[in-house]
């Protein structure tokens, strides 16, 4: 048995919107799921603390590896990576299993797709949870012009356009990669910070200062999962930023199915800050806060994010 067989639940397979699509189910069938929705660089492994919690819980919950990570299809197209592809691909999910409405929940990334179903798919969303990533209106300009103006080409949004550079640094040494990024916050990052993460990566040696997330068992699981799909399909995510941007116009930034906003207190990527406006764009919004948690929240602090989101869903999804 593999370390992935022994920490997740099966994995299933499913057949939609052009890709195999590997997913992992824990909980009772019923009611409406939560949907967990990854972020870079991480899986559907991710929530493996949230699929054990909440469904000895009572929740249905579902976790799918999302298009160009882990098991599931990594189609050749940048153009097949854009956001209409990630959410169509959640859609394709719920009609494989039969489900008319999710919970979407994303962290980092996920975050952002799972804020777009009630926009995008509003018939099929019964309510958001927001792990880290608030809600973010459609910026005024072309973000990748916008962060290259005001951060540079070393801002690593920017630097991930230019094809194959990003993923040849991060293949180099998989387990440092993971090394690096997977740790609670310190000291010593906010050294590491002012380096763009390409040349972080490589010259980063390990210290006591760091506490790392994962055990040597989870860190394997991230090698070897990352062995088998590489880092192309996540990266072409970013390469979107323009063509999402270009394709939502037509979208109205309003949010009004029940949404909750957890919010990490250490976060330097996503900082709290970052939720203060979003009752201007959800009408239905509450907030919580992980105290003393980095960017890895769920990884980090998962029993205080089960206890959250299950006294968030009980309260406003009862069984």
């Amino acid at each position: 048995m593999t370390a992935l067989q022994r920490l997740m639940p099966p994995v299933q397979y499913a057949e939609l919107n052009g890709i195999r699509m590997a997913f992992y189910e824990a909980g009772p069938r019923g009611g409406i799921p939560v949907i967990f929705c990854h972020g870079w660089p991480e899986l559907a492994f991710s929530w493996r603390h949230q699929l054990k919690g909440m469904g000895d819980a009572g929740r249905w919950v579902i976790a799918p590896d999302q298009r160009g990570f882990g098991l599931t299809s990594s189609p050749e197209a940048v153009t097949d990576f854009d956001m209409q592809h990630l959410t169509d691909d959640l859609i394709g999910l719920l009609d494989h299993l039969g489900i008319e409405k999710a919970i979407w929940c994303g962290h980092d990334w996920g975050g952002l797709i799972a804020w777009q179903m009630p926009l995008r798919h509003p018939d099929r969303t019964a309510g958001v949870m927001g792990l880290n990533t608030p809600f973010i209106p459609r910026l005024s300009r072309d973000p990748i012009a916008l962060y290259r103006d005001n951060l540079g080409e070393d801002m690593y949004i920017v630097y991930f356009q230019k094809p194959g550079e990003a993923e040849a640094v991060f293949e180099a040494d998989l387990e440092k990669t993971f090394r690096f990024n997977l740790r609670r916050p310190n000291a010593a990052m906010a050294k590491e910070a002012r380096e763009p993460i390409y040349k972080a990566i490589p010259n980063y040696v390990p210290s006591e200062a760091d506490s790392p997330i994962l055990t040597d068992e989870e860190l394997g699981v991230y090698v070897e999962m990352y062995r088998h799909s590489g880092f192309r399909g996540g990266i072409n995510w970013y390469r979107n930023f323009t063509r999402n941007w270009e394709n939502s116009a037509h979208l109205v930034d309003r949010v009004d199915v029940p949404s909750l906003m957890v919010m990490a207190e250490k976060d330097a990527v996503l900082p709290p800050s970052m939720a203060d406006k979003m009752g201007k764009y959800c009408s239905d919004l509450e907030k919580a806060l992980v105290l003393d948690s980095g960017h890895w929240t769920q990884q980090e602090k998962p029993e205080e994010v089960n206890a959250i989101f299950l006294d968030w869903l009980n309260r406003r999804f009862p069984r």
